[in-house]
């Protein structure tokens, strides 16, 4: 078998125990559905190589043809490595209200909780003892207090915060609406003053109409595109995240799609990469609708420029729409009028556009 698919495997199973929680159960089932999945995967990688000729697999160690190269086979198995999904998180989600009820509810004698313990996608019973309380048949310590604005996970030894800090602090914060939002340096990413961060996407994802469109969703962030995308009947999004750390707290947001949940159906392909740099490869006029969500103008410049709009309207087909979240920043104190600068470099780049919402509605020429 292909030295190079059992690389592969290892390599991301690696991955997911330095990424995951050591010791915890979570990253154990994590690390039991990359190593079952991969093995899939790389088989499927060896069975086309083995069709075209080029090596012989599935047990047979002779050498590779010369037909096909060291960095084909790289290649390959860089793919099926990038392409391995990781299941989400399945256990409970804790804010500080959410841990007070439960304390409160014991200390009042009640031998059970009912209430949502993954940020309002659902409600459950939790079981309550003296010293612990059961959910889905696990036993979980009472928490201690808990930081405000804060969600708390179980890493198998304790609730711990939805954070990480490599280069920059992300964290995954609660709000009134259920669904949650993000910071990155205690920046909010997402709209949560008036409505839910979901409700908010889904307004704009009504825009382009995705029903049986292919769309490109170039900033996936916590993927709220992509759900609305694949409510609104998409036949498929291809979404790319840059983010590890983003990619992270996707997997612990009961909010986000899975790509591999049979809910998706398969229609979500989600790739950790730069659009920036891969819309490159992407062929000319192969999708029907595109949203844009980027960072803001300082922290990505080159989602703003004028190169970058041509390529979405290289891979967008004619009359196909485009999304672009501007936001609305102060003009009065940045001297700029974002929204309006977008425009123009989108009509130069071959779109008609008008202003919708807090961003850009276009259309292709």
């Amino acid at each position: 078998m292909l030295v190079a698919g059992r690389l592969a495997i290892d390599e991301e199973i690696d991955a997911v125990r330095t990424d995951g929680p050591a010791g915890s159960r979570f990253a154990e089932r994590k690390v039991r559905d990359v190593d079952e999945r991969a093995r899939r995967q790389v088989d499927a990688v060896d069975l086309v190589v083995r069709r075209r000729g080029a090596v012989r697999v599935f047990g047979d160690d002779h050498a590779a043809s010369e037909a096909v190269t060291i960095a084909s086979l790289i290649s390959l198995r860089s793919f099926a490595a990038k392409r391995i999904p990781v299941s989400h998180y399945s256990g409970p989600l804790l804010t500080r209200p959410t841990a007070e009820a439960l304390l409160a509810a014991r200390d009042a004698g009640v031998t059970q909780w009912s209430g949502s313990l993954d940020l309002g996608v659902s409600t459950g019973i939790a079981r309550l003892n003296a010293d612990d309380w059961d959910w889905q048949g696990i036993h979980y310590p009472f928490p201690q207090t808990l930081k405000d604005r804060t969600i708390h996970y179980w890493d198998g030894d304790e609730f711990t915060v939805v954070s990480r800090f490599s280069g920059s602090l992300i964290k995954l914060v609660p709000t009134e609406w259920g669904a949650p939002t993000f910071e990155i340096d205690g920046i909010k990413m997402l709209p949560t003053s008036k409505e839910s961060p979901f409700e908010d996407a889904r307004r704009k994802v009504a825009l382009i109409e995705p029903r049986s469109k292919s769309v490109l969703d170039t900033c996936g962030g916590l993927g709220y595109f992509a759900a609305c995308s694949l409510e609104g009947g998409a036949a498929h999004i291809r979404s790319f995240e840059k983010n590890a750390d983003v990619l992270w707290l996707r997997t612990l947001n009961p909010w986000s799609p899975d790509p591999d949940a049979l809910a998706s159906g398969g229609r979500l392909a989600l790739e950790h990469a730069d659009v920036s740099e891969t819309i490159a490869g992407i062929a000319d006029a192969s999708m029907d609708a595109i949203l844009h969500d980027p960072p803001r103008f300082g922290i990505a410049g080159e989602l703003y420029s004028q190169a970058f709009y041509d390529q979405m309207a290289r891979v967008l087909r004619r009359h196909g729409r485009l999304f672009h979240y501007t936001g609305s920043p102060n003009r009065l104190t940045s001297g700029r009028d974002v929204p309006r600068e977008v425009s123009k470099r989108l009509e130069k780049a071959g779109f008609k556009a008008q202003l919708a919402l807090d961003g850009v509605l276009a259309t292709r020429r």
